[in-house]
């Protein structure tokens, strides 16, 4: 017969029967006691296994591990090691028949010792301290992740490189051919950068890390180069580097992380255990480090150790399966070790007085299974695992052993000797720092170990970073001189990285290319950049100038808001294209090829006008005295820097005054307005108006197909006559698709366009419609 219940999400687990036929073995109570555990009641098939086990001369093995593991679900978990130790008397316990006990023991340390809110069966939060525990399982960062921190390797930018994106990471993280797509915001990142060299780095960055944190940067390099010695494998020659990067760098725990995995493939275990001693005192609360320790304390023979480490990773983490199942491996090998060793009489009956004090639990399981905090004055009823204050022992003892009941209570010793939680209250508390709950210090404290364990260099370096929770950046170090930009000597604004590594304010890099498609400092060509056009900010430099430049940052921002400012008014110093004649409602296309009109087109967009004046030349002046605005409606953009700007007339304007700007042409202008008629002159207007339409209309009409066919692809349609020929301030817009068709100089179309009388304007295009009439050839 096989039945049985297991906690772990639920799930049926059978430990069978030794003799399922044997008398007293009663198949209906089992069943009966297999209900009442998935019903929660453990304590009452506690009661059916004791009074199954009672009726039987000799204790049945899988009735003992039934009992063992209902007694563990109810708390009781010194009863349930009785029964656990008697199971094993009989037959060595199997890794996979210890789930139960190991997923208690660590659920009451993570509960009760740690004063966390635990998950029952393993689903207790773990990562992104909402709970107090640092976040990893097997793969999980140890560092709290600070602006210089690397979002691959987790560890300081070495070889800082910005990316197309804009994010920043080490370089060698970049070389590695599965990052494909940046982490943070997941752009397809570009393989090949169009540069001969590849991927470069970031320059002024790397001056900036080198000089905040040059320690940890030299550091950060030889740990860099016993990594590669460790690929070789040169193991001797990078445990060197590593150990010289720890020197500069005693605080760093994913460095002291690997070369404790250094030490133990190169079987120094004892070296090994040093590393993640210092490493759980530093992080007292990150899974990874107890693991780690506990396999090096496995490796080094030192099993009753390695499973306090690995129940402390299981409190800390619940769900982490591989702990877990060495966990139950060493668990297993601690009672085969036990009865193993000792000469112990097969016992006859569970009740016959003296088996459990025979059975007790052996000083190397009790010492692998005290608890690894103390709580002083709480009850038995809060933990079985809850023990007196003792003193702290020197941590250079690789061994711990369970002194005699105190002589000043002589009732303790029997008493402690017939429940774990007795026994265990005798032991010593574990050396190390571990956050704890305290019945009067609110919801955690810290559990700090005595100095001597701790060198000065270590205190001092784990108080800087347990103080600042990450790098602190020396503000004397920081000067705003590091961050500026080369071409306009100010503050940089709106920094941006160039493929060949350098940074540049994002208009200044423009401006640069407008002229020459090289780097403005090396020299390196940048057509490709150039082409893509991707001027992403250095997210990085953008948030180093708004953390630790915030005040110069601001005035940074504030000048370039009032140069803003100043380009969009479109009345003191309107930008001016000198090009061609252009006209209100009529498109206007143009190629921009020039590095100043480059800029001008640019500077209607930023400044969200997306408007400048067009004008013709003139010898005397640089450009005419009346133009049209024209309002910017599309940029198409070429690889090599020109473009296409789709343009349309808005408005016309008289120039009040010349000027200059970067290059380009501007004016102060005021707008330009027909004047509007009334009564009989109005009347006497519309009839104009209308005859000089018909005209206009018969003579398109009377045009060669292919004449028209061009003025249509070009201009559109003749638009349609208005009912208010004065509704618009510059007139019917027919009118102005007439006067760009019509085969006249810009001098003459010029003078059209400064009228603002309507008659006037219809009177002098009817006479251009008069003789194009006649000098058309027959």
């Amino acid at each position: 017969m096989e039945t049985g219940v297991r906690s772990h999400q639920g799930e049926l687990f059978v430990h069978p029967l030794s003799n399922p036929g044997a008398a007293g073995i009663c198949p209906e109570m089992l069943e009966v006691a297999e209900e009442a555990s998935r019903a929660g009641d453990f304590n009452l098939a506690v009661e059916i296994y004791s009074s199954q086990l009672a009726d039987l001369q000799q204790p049945d093995r899988g009735l003992c591990l039934r009992k063992a593991d209902s007694l563990a679900r109810a708390g009781r978990i010194s009863e349930a090691l009785d029964s656990y130790c008697i199971a094993a008397s009989l037959s060595k316990l199997r890794p996979e028949e210890l789930p139960l006990l190991v997923e208690t023991i660590a659920r009451t340390l993570r509960d009760k010792e740690l004063g966390f809110p635990g998950a029952l069966n393993g689903h207790g939060k773990s990562s992104g301290g909402e709970d107090g525990i640092e976040s990893d399982g097997e793969c999980g960062e140890d560092e709290a992740l600070d602006l210089f921190s690397c979002r691959l390797c987790k560890c300081l930018l070495y070889e800082p490189t910005t990316v197309e994106c804009g994010h920043t990471f080490c370089k060698r993280c970049l070389e590695d051919d599965s990052v494909k797509d940046c982490i943070q915001c997941k752009q397809k990142l570009n393989k090949k950068d169009g540069l001969p060299h590849g991927r470069r780095l970031n320059v002024v960055l790397s001056g900036l890390l080198d000089k905040l944190f040059a320690t940890e940067t030299k550091a950060r390099k030889l740990w860099i180069e016993g990594e590669l010695l460790w690929k070789t494998p040169n193991l001797s020659d990078a445990l060197e580097k590593y150990s010289a990067a720890v020197d500069l760098v005693p605080s760093s725990g994913r460095l002291l992380c690997q070369r404790a995995e250094l030490h133990m493939e190169m079987r120094n275990f004892s070296q090994a255990v040093q590393d993640t001693n210092s490493l759980c005192r530093m992080k007292p609360l990150w899974p990874k480090a107890h693991c780690l320790k506990a396999t090096a304390l496995s490796k080094a023979g030192r099993n009753d150790e390695a499973l306090q480490e690995y129940l402390m990773c299981l409190a800390l983490k619940p769900d982490w399966t591989k702990v877990k199942l060495e966990a139950q491996k060493v668990l297993s090998e601690l009672f085969s070790s036990v009865f193993e060793n000792e000469d112990l009489p097969t016992p006859l009956h569970p009740l016959q007085g003296g088996l459990t004090t025979r059975l007790i639990k052996p000083p190397a399981l009790l010492r692998s299974l005290r608890p690894l905090t103390q709580r002083p004055g709480s009850s038995s009823q809060d933990s079985e695992f809850s023990v007196t204050k003792s003193a702290p022992v020197d941590d250079s003892s690789s061994r711990l052993s369970a002194p005699c009941p105190s002589k000043s209570d002589p009732a303790a010793g029997e008493d402690n000797i017939k429940s774990l939680a007795g026994v265990l209250a005798m032991l010593p508390a574990p050396p190390g720092g571990i956050k704890r709950k305290h019945s009067g210090d609110g919801p955690s404290a810290i559990f700090k170990p005595p100095s001597k364990q701790l060198r000065p260099d270590e205190a001092s370096s784990l108080q800087t970073a347990t103080v600042c929770g990450g790098r602190v950046v020396p503000a004397e170090l920081l000067d705003s001189g590091d961050m500026e930009c080369s071409l306009c000597m100010r503050l940089f604004y709106e920094p941006v990285a160039t493929p060949c590594g350098h940074t540049f304010c994002l208009k200044c890099l423009e401006r640069c290319l407008d002229h020459n498609s090289n780097c403005p400092l090396c020299k390196e060509n940048l057509s490709e950049y150039l082409a893509t056009r991707g001027y992403n900010k250095t997210l990085l430099m953008e948030e180093v100038l708004q953390r630790y430049l915030g005040d110069e940052l601001a005035e940074r921002k504030k000048i370039h808001e009032e140069e803003m400012k100043e380009l969009s008014n479109l009345n003191q110093e309107v930008p001016i294209f000198v090009c061609t004649m252009a006209f209100p409602t009529i498109p206007c296309p143009l190629h921009v090829f020039e590095p100043r009109y480059r800029l001008m087109i640019r500077r209607s967009m930023e400044t969200g006008t997306k408007q400048f004046g067009m004008c013709i030349a003139d010898e005397l002046k640089g450009f005419a005295d009346y133009g049209c605005m024209l309002q910017v409606r599309d940029v198409k953009f070429f690889p090599d820097g020109r473009s296409v700007v789709d343009t349309i007339g808005v408005s016309r304007f008289k120039v009040l005054t010349h000027g200059q700007r970067d290059g380009y042409n501007t004016a102060k202008i005021e707008y330009l307005e027909d004047k509007k008629v009334e009564a009989e002159e109005l009347v006497e207007l519309l009839k104009l108006h209308d005859s000089v339409y018909e005209q206009a209309n018969s003579w398109f009409t009377s045009l060669k197909d292919n004449m028209k066919s061009q003025i249509l692809s070009h201009f559109g349609h003749l638009p349609s006559k208005d009912p208010d020929p004065q509704a618009s301030p510059s007139g019917p817009a027919w009118c102005w698709w007439l006067l760009a068709v019509l085969p006249l100089e810009n001098r003459a179309q010029l003078t059209i366009l400064a009228m603002t009388s309507l008659k006037d304007r219809l009177i002098a295009i009817r006479r251009v419609l008069i003789f194009v009439t006649r000098k058309r050839p027959r």
